[in-house]
């Protein structure tokens, strides 16, 4: 069977295939070559440079409005940016932090007043600008936040303050050197009430000097595991006044005389809609995740493909790494779990393209999509870690050496499992949204009953998609509804003994809305194998996404062996055909599968994926044949 490279290329590339390849232009150019072993002081210049050539190209203007001078291009915006991670992941994030935080607060939560006064300068790179959301004592529970913007409507102006060590703002990029203003989130007090947090506009530094204004103080957050081209810091505020106006007041207004004033009544619901409006900042960690596994894979899987060890046998030839039985267990299922990372992102790119660009934007289309980026980001940014991990120590040596950019990679995108939220975190978020939504569709009937009649048990041929659907949407499905159960008794107690019942079932929880973004990951592989034209490449990619379904129910086949899912016999045959049916066709076909992410020598920049090792393997083998005739 022959892969249709270009077109298994195009799908993964996706719709906004022209502005990814925009992107991995932009990401060959020198100012974006990582270069080992650079010091703080030259990856932040480097990086600072980065952005200025982007500013110049107009990349920071694909997602703003055109109103604003902007493309309006909210989907094309993600896609260009997600690909910088292939040449240097600290541009990405402080492009990120300039445009996709600063920039989008200004964009999604203030008003035109706000977009007319700030934003050219945003998308010009004139003014840069951290996002102060977290704060040293509160990162995931933004609503606690302890900073203060008090209104005075004697002088019309908002105090914004931080009144304990604990409530600084940290880890912010752009804080420690370059940022000239911040989008700070504070508890707004007028009239002597908290309306809940907000956010505001607050310069920070001279334009000219870079100094701190009067009553902004702060601090570098200085070397950090990984992305140091980013200038992460710390700040806090003593009493420093704004004008009235630099309340980004989409969602919520203070008059002069200090009367708050919301189009949304619920605090709760105000609250959320904010946050909703900065989900972009998890959909590229999802995509950008998933590039950085595409490319660890392909240097893993180029390496092994021409990396020989052990002899099979007295005058054999060495074998290659990648025809180890073993070898293949470590790098191919996870190949195929990088498959169904890279189609259910494009599908979630697609969901926030439709909502931010006003095709389908309601509160349920919106809900729909933080739940399923909280549900994605997860799953994909663990997984490039373990994929990094796995890659690096299948490389040996060689995939610890700088040059071959695995090591330095994975310690980059550690923090994208904490950046946007803490991923446990976001997984119970999508956990209560499946209870509410369990509660709903089934609250007149009981729980016992649905789990005995709702949930078939699943039958047929393992490799089939039927019994794959069906055994995933069950696992899914009923994780959710024993959880509804165990928790069913809380609403009729106080509420600390409530708590208590709650923290006793949130690994289950979090462990049924894993199972739920598994599932999302595994349909859309379905739907991506379906579409599928090329009959040998269907094929091909039907093998695969059995390889991933399969594996996520070997995983799982401790609790599908506990509820009666799965025959212990069944449970062996799973293993036996991934063994000995999927890696050996997937084995075949692995370097086209890893050349269809179509990630140009340049990009891949490790030497033993891009030449050196093939060379070092042919000089090998004429010495061997030399010495043979001799």
């Amino acid at each position: 069977m022959a892969i249709d490279l270009l077109g298994l290329n195009e799908r993964l590339l996706g719709k906004w295939a022209d502005r990814r390849r925009q992107g991995r232009a932009f990401a060959q150019r020198p100012v974006v070559t990582r270069v080992p072993g650079e010091s703080l002081r030259e990856h932040r210049d480097r990086v600072l440079r980065a952005l200025e050539e982007m500013a110049a190209e107009r990349l920071s203007y694909l997602a703003f409005p055109t109103s604003a001078g902007g493309s309006g291009d909210h989907g094309g915006n993600i896609a260009a940016f997600e690909e910088t991670v292939l040449g240097d992941p600290s541009i990405g994030i402080k492009a990120g932090v300039q445009w996709g935080l600063f920039g989008a607060a200004i964009m999604h939560l203030g008003t035109e007043t706000h977009h007319e006064r700030w934003l050219q300068d945003v998308m010009d790179f004139r003014l840069p600008g951290a996002f102060a959301m977290t704060e040293t004592g509160h990162g995931s529970d933004v609503a606690s936040i302890g900073t203060t913007a008090t209104y005075d409507p004697a002088t019309e102006e908002f105090v914004i303050h931080t009144p304990f060590r604990g409530a600084w703002k940290d880890y912010l990029g752009n804080a420690a050197e370059h940022g000239e203003a911040a989008t700070v989130f504070a508890q707004l007090i007028t009239n002597g009430e908290n309306h809940g947090v907000h956010c505001f506009f607050v310069p920070i530094r001279d334009h000219e000097t870079k100094a701190f204004l009067p009553g902004v103080g702060g601090e570098d957050d200085g070397v950090k595991g990984g992305l140091n081209g980013v200038d992460n810091g710390r700040l806090h505020f003593d009493h420093v006044r704004i004008p009235r106006m630099n309340l980004l007041n989409r969602y919520g207004d203070v008059a002069p005389d200090g009367t708050y004033s919301s189009p949304i009544a619920s605090k709760g619901r105000r609250f959320f809609t904010m946050l909703g409006t900065l989900v972009q900042g998890r959909v590229s960690l999802d995509g950008s995740a998933t590039n950085a596994a595409q490319l660890g894979l392909t240097i893993a899987i180029k390496y092994a493909n021409v990396r020989r060890q052990f002899a099979g046998g007295k005058g054999l030839p060495e074998t290659v790494l990648l025809d180890y039985g073993r070898h293949q267990r470590r790098l191919l299922p996870r190949l195929a779990q990088v498959y169904a990372m890279s189609f259910a992102h494009e599908e979630l790119l697609l969901e926030f393209d439709e909502v931010f660009s006003g095709r389908n934007d309601d509160d349920a289309a919106r809900q729909d999509l933080e739940t399923h980026a909280a549900a994605l980001k997860p799953l994909s940014t663990w997984a490039t870690l373990d994929i990094l991990q796995e890659a690096r120590e299948a490389c040996g040596g060689a995939g610890y050496l700088a040059e071959n950019r695995l090591a330095p990679l994975r310690a980059d995108l550690d923090i994208w499992v904490t950046f946007e939220g803490d991923n446990n975190v976001l997984l119970q978020l999508v956990g209560k949204r499946l209870l509410m939504d369990y509660a709903k569709a089934f609250k007149a009937s009981p729980i016992g009953t649905l789990l005995r009649s709702r949930m078939p048990r699943p039958r047929g041929a393992l490799r089939s998609t039927e019994f794959q659907r069906a055994l995933l949407t069950d696992r899914a499905g009923r994780q959710v509804a024993e959880v509804a159960a165990a928790l069913r008794p809380a609403a009729k107690r106080a509420p600390a003994d409530g708590a208590a019942i709650f923290n006793r079932h949130q690994n289950a929880l979090i462990a049924a809305a894993r199972s739920h973004g598994e599932l999302l990951q595994w349909e859309a592989f379905t739907r991506a194998v379906d579409a599928t034209e090329d009959g040998e490449t269907k094929d091909v990619l039907t093998a695969l996404r059995d390889l991933f379904g399969l594996t996520l129910i070997e995983q799982g086949a401790g609790w599908l062996l506990s509820r009666r899912r799965l025959s212990a016999a069944r449970a062996r045959a799973v293993t036996a055909i991934i063994d000995g049916e999927l890696l050996p066709i997937v084995r075949e076909h692995a370097v086209d599968l890893v050349e269809a992410f179509g990630i140009p020598d340049a990009l891949i920049g490790a030497p033993i994926a891009t030449g050196a090792e093939a060379a070092r393997q042919q000089e090998a083998q004429e010495a061997r044949e030399l010495a043979a005739d001799r």
